[in-house]
């Protein structure tokens, strides 16, 4: 049974990684996961220098989910190189760092300082604002992203993954900018925009008002955009967006995905990412699939 992947070039054992910013680098996780057993290690996102992140409180649950305004804090690329990819690099799993900033010169900072590093891939996070942009994400704006893409390209030793966000009006115009661009890979979706109120207190439970909602609430509209992805770009598809289980992850190869990235799930079930990748496997058992290229955009009118 073939369960291997070709993201970009870098083979894969398998479809399943973590998402970023819900797993660390690996190391609070690794007590119950075999790293060893995932396709990559999604880390959470570096910067060019440290951030702090939002003012708490910055997590709120919700109703199939939570949201969360943590601000990508992170204590930058050198200390990263320097204590987390060395601890990486211990498993026998691809690494794949998640690159945040807040403009374009931030972004290419960073790509070009782990360029000689032992990373398999780069996702870059352009959920970010842009902040000599009036604060606009940069994955809102097509000609921004098709700008950004190009320049994050020219440091790049690595394929490039843009990470796209769900708060667009129409995701594969986004996505179509990226491949312009010269995206390797494109993944998705990043949070929804999502606001809660506590009601006793009168008062916002974020101290950001607004968050970033994930979790299994949100996994209908990640189906139907990775869906919608696949077919407008040549480029693999990573598909992500409150995935549970492995039926979940099922769904997003179905829908055309190439991989997956299990994210909220690892808060309830620090097991749930080893869980799925075996869950897959018998499925494909199951179902007499030899395979798993056979799955991926199977799914039937």
């Amino acid at each position: 049974m073939n369960t291997k992947i070709n993201l970009a070039g870098v083979e894969l054992k398998n479809p399943v990684m973590t998402a970023s910013g819900t797993f660390g680098s690996g190391a609070e996780f690794c007590e119950f996961v075999d790293l060893n057993k995932l396709g990559a290690v999604v880390t959470k996102g570096v910067s060019s220098e440290p951030w702090e992140g939002n003012p708490t409180p910055r997590i709120a649950e919700t109703y199939g989910g939570m949201l969360n305004a943590i601000g990508l804090q992170n204590p930058g690329v050198d200390l990263f190189i320097k204590r987390d990819l060395p601890f990486l690099k211990q498993y026998d799993t691809k690494v794949i760092v998640n690159v945040c900033g807040r403009t374009t010169e931030q972004y290419c900072e960073v790509v070009e300082r782990l360029a000689e590093q032992p990373v398999d891939l780069l996702e870059i996070n352009i959920s970010c604002p842009n902040v000599k942009e009036g604060g606009i994400a940069f994955g809102q704006n097509p000609q921004m992203v098709e700008e950004v893409t190009k320049e994050i390209k020219k440091y790049a030793r690595q394929p490039v993954i843009m990470k796209l966000s769900p708060n667009v009006t129409d995701i594969t115009e986004i996505a179509r900018a990226a491949e312009a661009g010269g995206a390797d890979a494109v993944s998705l979706i990043n949070t929804l925009t999502g606001m809660k109120i506590d009601v006793n207190r009168r008062k916002f439970a974020l101290a950001n008002r607004t968050g970033g909602l994930s979790g299994p609430a949100i996994k209908p509209i990640a189906v139907r955009m990775v869906y919608q992805t696949a077919k407008a770009v040549k480029i693999p598809v990573i598909g992500m967006g409150g995935i549970q289980n492995a039926e979940d992850a099922l769904e997003f190869l179905l829908a055309g995905a190439s991989a997956v990235s299990v994210g909220t799930a690892n808060f309830s079930n620090p097991y749930v990412t080893e869980e799925i990748a075996s869950g897959i496997e018998e499925y494909m058992e199951k179902n007499g699939i030899t395979d798993i290229q056979e799955l991926i955009g199977a799914v039937t009118e």
